[in-house]
């Protein structure tokens, strides 16, 4: 997984990013102002910056322009919905712009796009004996390959991406089949099921009772 630096000067915002980046396994580092971030890359590596662009003293665009030597992949968070706020943010080298308010699964679904394409996010997830390559879409068990649908490895991969955050139903259906699904959830519960037994998950995939499915990963 990757180390992000969070450049957000209002604290719950801030509290709310770093908390879902360690539930899915991220480290992080925090910063209130722009000032801070120079000193906080001189001595610490970031694979990923997450930037406010209305900080106060020295505001997001300053900062992309101080950072920009360093060619770390930055996502602009912001407010500003206006064109030409996020023309400028990708002139100066964004890779990624975020409107707030936001979900925060949009927020990592962007973020595990963006260290991808800088190489940053790992192509293999192991957890007990099993192990999933997402470049080859290949799934073992042991040493055992397991056959996957592609829909049940969709699925697998959104779980994983968001571990240990509870889904709902509907969520799953949007992430993994692509679309927003107006018919019956159930179409969810046999695919978790499917994945519980052929991955011998049945205590990793964890029900949340309600709402949806969560899976459970020690970070």
């Amino acid at each position: 997984m990757a180390h992000i630096l969070v450049v957000e000067d209002e604290q719950p915002i801030n509290d709310l990013i770093t908390m879902n980046l360690k539930l899915v396994g991220h480290t992080y580092s925090k910063a209130y102002t722009g000032v801070e971030v120079a000193g906080i890359l001189e001595k610490e590596r970031a694979d990923l910056v997450l930037l406010d662009v209305m900080l106060p003293g020295l505001d997001g665009f300053a900062v992309m322009e101080q950072i920009a030597p360093l060619q770390i992949p930055v996502i602009l968070i912001t407010a500003r919905h206006a064109l030409s706020d996020r023309i400028k943010g990708f002139e100066l080298g964004a890779d990624d712009y975020i409107i707030k308010p936001f979900e925060i699964l949009e927020l990592l679904a962007r973020i595990n796009v963006v260290l991808r394409r800088n190489e940053q996010a790992s192509a293999v997830f192991t957890c007990d004996d099993v192990e999933v390559r997402f470049t080859e879409r290949q799934v073992r068990v042991g040493q055992l390959p397991v056959e996957l649908t592609a829909r049940e490895f969709e699925l697998l991969e959104v779980l994983i991406r968001n571990r240990n955050i509870a889904l709902s139903r509907e969520k799953l259906l949007e992430l993994a089949w692509g679309y927003d699904y107006a018919g019956d959830t159930r179409t969810v519960d046999v695919h978790i099921r499917q994945l519980r037994k052929k991955l011998g998950w049945e205590e990793r995939i964890r029900t949340v009772f309600k709402l949806g499915y969560r899976l459970e990963v020690q970070v």
